[in-house]
């Protein structure tokens, strides 16, 4: 370990791996709220907000889980389709409270071309959310309507109906087939709009 009288102990989130304070020092500074992003195996979690003082303030927050609980969600939590639709939501809800413009916060994500972080950020600004990017970064339509899913799980049914039953045993067991997945997001979708688009 590094010592000596001009050496400084990094704080403790720096030293276990969970903050980039180079990062984070130049997404505060920026003025604007942040639309943070982060992803774990079976869920999506946007928060949009702003640093004090005493600590970050959340303004707005959505879950994946509010698309099972509150719009009938029948597919995976943790999918890209569940993260566009978990942006969107985020997204409406800050025009809601007010906020029109965020910047993104990946925080340790690897910022790879359509990696569900993106999906978060298209959802957001398809909802009217102004925030910075490049839209080479942002994945496909098709894959956040999830056909590659649909398209997988046809080749799958066919060629081996056993996983199939396996892979897919979640979706069955909620009523859905999951070769329909891309008409489902586009119900879901349209829930979401209807609630908070415009002349809500």
């Amino acid at each position: 370990m590094a010592k000596g009288p001009r050496y400084r102990v990094p704080f403790r989130r720096r030293r276990e791996g969970r903050t980039d304070y180079y990062l984070r020092r130049k997404l505060v500074i920026s003025g604007l709220p942040r639309l943070v992003a982060r992803k774990t195996l079976k869920h999506t979690i946007t928060h949009i907000v702003i640093a004090q003082p005493e600590g970050d303030k959340t303004l707005v927050y959505a879950h994946s889980k509010e698309l099972v609980q509150k719009y009938g969600w029948l597919g995976g939590t943790g999918n890209l389709p569940a993260a566009y639709l978990t942006g969107l939501l985020v997204g409406y809800k800050a025009l809601k409270a007010g906020i029109k413009k965020a910047i993104l916060d990946i925080g340790l994500h690897r910022p790879t071309k359509g990696n569900r972080v993106f999906a978060v950020l298209k959802g957001a600004v398809d909802a009217g959310l102004e925030i910075p990017h490049g839209e080479e970064i942002l994945p496909d339509e098709s894959r956040i309507r999830g056909e590659h899913i649909a398209k997988y799980a046809e080749l799958l049914e066919q060629n081996n109906p056993d996983r199939y039953q396996k892979q897919f045993s979640q979706y069955i067991k909620r009523g859905l087939d999951p070769k329909k997945l891309p008409e489902h997001f586009e119900e879901v979708k349209n829930k979401i709009i209807s609630e908070f688009g415009e002349g809500s």
